[in-house]
């Protein structure tokens, strides 16, 4: 007979797991990782490689046994990718920037009850979600408003995301009421509160979105491929250009009379182009969840 006063079981996923549970936790966390970093760590060594061990191991080596930068160094002395990445880097700084400001903004006066006309415009934005322009539009638009080659095309027609600022104005709206009542009665203005209340409160989310955009822009070339030519090229269309070529890039390309093995500069050029943002990611990480979910799930 089952006692009537015992405590109920607890569910499979609440319950403390076994040894058995944990080791095979650990050893399929073990191999998740090895399958991820096992590309990175490639494509590291075989930028890494000499010529002659490139040719005997057939064109990948993991760990090379006389590593050198020489691949590094013909990409960043001059020419075409040191151009393409100081143009990716100021479109990441200057891009981030100016969708942070304009997505603060939009989303800062769309989280205050009252404002005019507010649900029309959270109802076209959510429109967005559905309606997306196509390649011609977008072209047509950009061209009338006089940005075909040059550094706007590639930051103004995607400065603001739907999704980042319906992210960032739920968060906003879930601020206490009370510490806004409480600024206005200080006699603190709409800038003073936003810039003194909500944001050192929006961290999270600030650090989120911030890396969204800043992930966006380094990663774009779509635009660049549609809006400029190849002097104003980012570096992921530069690495595009190179790897669809299958290395036909020269030495005249890069402002040079003698390459590095061809594999090599392959794999340098990717270590370059997503080195950055993989350093950065890890400071950032521990917003993610909390910037994400917060202002995604309550409001």
């Amino acid at each position: 007979m089952r006692n009537p006063f015992a405590l109920p079981s607890m569910p499979p996923w609440v319950e403390r797991p076994t040894p058995l549970g944990r080791a095979t936790k650990g050893l399929a966390l073990a191999i998740i990782c090895v399958l991820v970093l096992y590309p990175f760590v490639l494509a590291i060594g075989t930028s890494l490689a000499p010529a002659d061990e490139l040719i005997k191991h057939g064109g990948w080596v993991l760990v090379p046994d006389r590593p050198t930068l020489e691949a590094y160094r013909v990409l960043l002395s001059g020419g075409v990718v040191t151009r393409a990445a100081m143009v990716t880097v100021g479109i990441t700084v200057c891009g981030t920037a100016i969708s942070m400001v304009a997505t603060i903004m939009l989303a800062y006066g769309l989280s205050r009850s009252g404002s005019a006309g507010s649900k029309p415009i959270v109802l076209m934005i959510l429109g967005t979600f559905l309606f997306t322009p196509g390649i011609i539009p977008g072209y047509l638009m950009v061209k009338q408003l006089g940005l075909l080659d040059t550094y706007g095309a590639l930051i103004l027609p995607v400065a603001l995301n739907a999704f980042n600022v319906i992210v960032v104005r739920q968060f906003f709206m879930n601020v206490p009421g009370e510490l806004l009542d409480a600024a206005r009665m200080d006699g603190a203005g709409d800038l003073t509160i936003l810039r003194r209340v909500i944001l050192p409160l929006s961290k999270a989310v600030i650090a989120v979105v911030g890396l969204f955009y800043a992930v966006g822009y380094w990663n774009a070339f779509f635009n660049a491929m549609l809006y400029v030519q190849s002097d104003k090229y980012p570096l992921q269309m530069i690495l595009r250009s190179y790897i669809i070529e299958a290395g036909q890039m020269n030495g005249g390309d890069l402002g040079l009379a003698k390459l590095p093995p061809d594999q090599a500069i392959k794999m340098a050029v990717l270590v370059i182009a997503v080195g950055p943002i993989i350093c950065v990611y890890p400071f950032l990480q521990k917003y993610f969840v909390k910037g994400v979910l917060t202002g995604a799930i309550k409001g």
